[in-house]
């Protein structure tokens, strides 16, 4: 369910209240719903939810690494980094966000919501850092923690006993490192399309040498799958 019954987004209070939480400036959730296409056809709308999502992004890689290092005391260093990293790439993001309904309460233009922009993955992943950003600004680390504690509850086993701490990137930065070649470069080679539907194609480089290419909606996906393609022309991908 995209919406209420009469069409419009679900209000910041409405979600929040769904969710049993209580904001003390409502206007900092507000701000982290409101997508940039809303705020190109909207005047009432005074900024989008991009400064929101920085500032989740940098809660959410400290609490979740907080929260690996506490619940995961006999992992090493380098797993509990590949862990923290799966814990919060877009892909685990728009799964939370799914799971709170969170596209629902998501202000957006009229291109974006009839292109699907609502249950694109990219948009959701941001979304829910922009969440994130919005309750540590009205609230601190202890309320992230607590939202986020069931979340990542619910999702340890998956990631980690089907070690989707291995994400392609990690692995071949494991491995260009082993063989003395250093840390794969990723460059961001073309972008196109539209601003609310952006294709961004990345080139991954190492030791200067140009290696495999990938397309995606943001950078991070075109970087996994830049990475990916070039564990497969190297015979890495099983591995």
């Amino acid at each position: 369910m995209a919406s209420n019954s009469d069409g419009k987004p679900e209000s910041p209070a409405e979600l929040a209240r769904r969710l049993g939480l209580v904001f003390k400036n409502l206007s900092n959730l507000t701000r982290a719903l409101t997508h940039t296409s809303y705020l190109n056809e909207n005047s009432d709308a005074v900024e989008d939810n991009e400064r929101m999502e920085f500032l989740g992004d940098a809660a959410l890689g400290f609490v979740v690494g907080a929260w690996v290092y506490h619940h995961c005391p006999e992992m090493p260093e380098g797993d509990l980094t590949r862990t923290r990293s799966a814990l919060v790439r877009n892909g685990q993001l728009a799964e939370f966000a799914r799971q709170l309904d969170l596209g629902r309460g998501l202000r957006m233009g009229h291109g974006e919501n009839v292109s699907g922009g609502r249950n694109r993955d990219h948009l959701l992943g941001s979304t829910f850092e922009a969440f994130i950003g919005a309750l540590y600004l009205d609230q601190g680390v202890p309320a992230v923690e607590k939202f986020m504690e069931p979340l990542l509850e619910g999702v340890k086993e998956r990631i980690i006993q089907r070690a989707e701490i291995y994400d392609p990137k990690s692995r071949l930065q494991e491995w260009a490192q082993a063989e003395g070649l250093g840390t794969p470069h990723y460059a961001t080679v073309s972008t196109s399309g539209p601003d609310h539907a952006k294709v961004f194609e990345v080139e991954v480089c190492i030791k200067s040498e140009p290696h495999g290419r990938g397309k995606g909606p943001n950078k991070q996906v075109a970087e996994q799958i830049a990475a990916q393609t070039t564990l497969e022309s190297l015979g890495l991908s099983d591995r």
